[in-house]
């Protein structure tokens, strides 16, 4: 997959995509990453990529001019037109569902707005706009570096252990189960019997059970839509019966 990002600080996405699993990704081949900088489409001795609202109003707007030849060169580089994401406020709520639509593309453009917003004819390049959350953030780098992650390591390769991803949460929408590991006794706090028991069937058991309950207990929006069996169901009645009232 071959992931561009769009912005006026490129230098935001070094540490992120240099470390870890996107590091690993890009070593791999897997993964093929440029930012580039949006400084590089304007034609003034300052660089500008930004100016005052029309209307009045505080802060400062990106322009569009920059971000439409920027985008026409980029596309104009590859064998494929790339599928270009915004990241806003307006726009649809980022799933680990979208995660994995994404990952099956071959080419993704991010492009980060800054300041106060971008201009909104630069919207009509957009293949799909998303949200990360109901909050402010300083810059759209910080929420593209967020989509860019979630998307990689649903890429086939991606993860030392190919079981990984089915094991996080909302893979089947609902919370992963609690995870431990050695010492078995901290601090007079101790794993459970069942995970040093060896039967994997009752591990098995043990953690379809505690994530339903951690679903139902800090999530129960995640239930209505979440892919459970007639056996979940029964767990989770039990569970809601065994609940204080």
């Amino acid at each position: 997959m071959k992931i561009e990002t769009l912005s006026t600080f490129p230098g935001m996405f070094d540490a992120v995509m240099g470390a870890s699993m996107m590091r690993i990704a890009q070593e791999k081949g897997i993964l093929e990453f440029t930012a580039r900088d949006l400084r590089d489409w304007t034609h003034d001795r300052h660089r500008t990529t930004d100016d005052d609202p029309y209307g009045g109003g505080q802060g400062l707007v990106m322009k569009c001019e920059p971000i439409f030849e920027a985008f026409e060169e980029i596309a104009s580089e590859g064998a494929s037109k790339p599928y270009t994401i915004f990241l806003g406020p307006q726009g649809e709520p980022f799933t680990d569902a979208l995660a994995i639509e994404l990952a099956a593309r071959d080419r993704l453009l991010f492009v980060c707005g800054h300041y106060e917003g971008i201009d909104e004819r630069a919207y009509a390049l957009a293949d799909k706009i998303l949200s990360v959350g109901d909050y402010v953030l300083t810059s759209g780098e910080l929420a593209s570096m967020v989509v860019i992650d979630a998307v990689v390591r649903k890429i086939e390769g991606v993860l030392g252990d190919e079981a990984g991803a089915i094991d996080e949460s909302f893979y089947d929408g609902l919370l992963e189960y609690p995870q431990y590991t050695r010492p078995a006794v901290y601090r007079g706090m101790e794993v459970p019997d069942v995970l040093l028991s060896g039967n994997h069937a009752a591990i098995d058991r043990w953690r379809r059970e505690q994530s339903l309950k951690r679903t139902l207990c800090l999530r129960p929006d995640l239930l209505e839509t979440a892919n459970l069996d007639a056996a979940d169901h029964a767990i989770l009645a039990s569970l809601k019966a065994a609940m204080p009232r």
